[in-house]
């Protein structure tokens, strides 16, 4: 494989660590030898050997300087961060600015930065607003503005010309995998209404759209994940380019759903459209109660369930997956099998004691 990077110890950023996809990004990290570790995120993190954390506002200027201009190691910035707002167009000043002061910090200090990545995601391609042509292709049209995810790739395209660094930009489907207090964990949504629907001795209901039952989707491993954006952000052919990364596969619900029941010991009934945003808004008390009955991890209600997402996913009453060719012609070759995935992940909640 040709590399850009062959030296030992590079430093990498990751920029959004306490994220499913930050956090899974720095575990596969920590299993390769030639890598220093720095993860930035609002609340920090306690660190480790190979991991150090650094705790910033990256919507504060000033803070995104103070803390991060000194990091001049750095090589590689692996951004991963997102920060939520209640309508679409609110979104694109708070999350441009913070690659902006990461990027603004950075770069003028750390003289061997080679690659910035950029996780990104379908909304690319308009998935989030409705049918959309598919499979997406990465040369696909932008779509009307408001888009943040499109202004922070056009930042970095920009600022690029005449460096010796590269960017990539990454886009995976909806990313699965272990973290706690994530507001878009798919995962942790299933695995929390199936843990509590069997506390209620009720069957697992699809509680999406009726359409969304049968409509053709794709996920992404968050451990698949990490090993794609490492991939590009090191592989000297993938420079200034931008990969979809899938595990591969295709599914409907109406088929994973109940493999998803029958992992939980439960029975399926015919789905049943409610926003669980609403009906699982009681629910704390009975988990408190679940979480001393078997004793779980003391984790609160609001860091395990991620219900408004669940919502937004199982709404889609669409084909909702890309192509991920792309990456294979480049040299990424690796997949997962999707209903694997999320047993897999399944297993660990219970393992961690997250889930009864």
């Amino acid at each position: 494989m040709e590399t850009r990077d062959n030296a030992l110890n590079k430093t990498a950023l990751v920029v959004g660590a306490n994220g499913v996809i930050g956090r899974n990004l720095i575990e596969y990290l920590e299993q390769l030898p030639d890598w220093n570790i720095i993860g930035v995120s609002r609340r920090g993190g306690k660190s480790t050997a190979r991991v150090r954390y650094v705790a910033v506002d990256l919507l504060d200027e000033q803070d995104s300087q103070e803390k991060l201009s000194s990091l001049t190691e750095v090589t590689h910035i692996f951004y991963a961060a997102y920060q939520d707002r209640p309508t679409w167009a609110e979104l694109v000043a708070p999350n441009l600015a913070m690659l902006v002061n990461v990027v603004n910090a950075i770069e003028p200090s750390a003289p061997g930065l080679q690659h910035i990545s950029l996780m990104q995601g379908y909304k690319v391609y308009g998935a989030h607003l409705g049918p959309f042509k598919t499979p997406a292709k990465e040369t696909d049209a932008y779509h009307m503005p408001p888009e943040f995810n499109v202004d922070q790739q056009q930042f970095l395209e920009r600022r690029q010309i005449g460096s010796r660094w590269t960017w990539s930009a990454i886009r995976p489907s909806v990313v699965c995998g272990f973290a706690l207090g994530n507001p878009m964990n798919l995962a942790m949504v299933i695995a929390m209404y199936a843990s509590i629907s069997k506390e209620l001795g009720l069957p697992l209901r699809y509680p999406g759209k009726p359409g969304a039952y049968n409509s053709l989707l794709e996920m992404t491993d968050a451990g698949l994940l990490a090993k794609a954006t490492v991939w590009a952000a090191t592989d000297e052919r993938c420079a200034n380019q931008a990969f979809n990364i899938t595990n591969g596969d295709l599914f409907r619900w109406n088929e994973m759903w109940p493999k998803i029941a029958a992992y939980f010991g439960l029975e399926t009934a015919p789905p049943l459209q409610m926003s669980l945003d609403v009906v699982m808004a009681d629910k704390e008390e009975l988990w408190n109660l679940m979480v001393e009955k078997y004793g779980l991890e003391n984790n609160s209600y609001k860091d395990v369930s991620s219900w408004k997402f669940g919502d937004f996913v199982f709404s889609w009453d669409y084909d909702f997956f890309a192509d991920g060719t792309k990456a294979r012609r480049f040299g990424f070759h690796e997949f997962m099998d999707t209903e694997q995935m999320f047993l897999d992940i399944f297993e660990d909640l219970r393992q961690r004691k997250v889930i009864p």
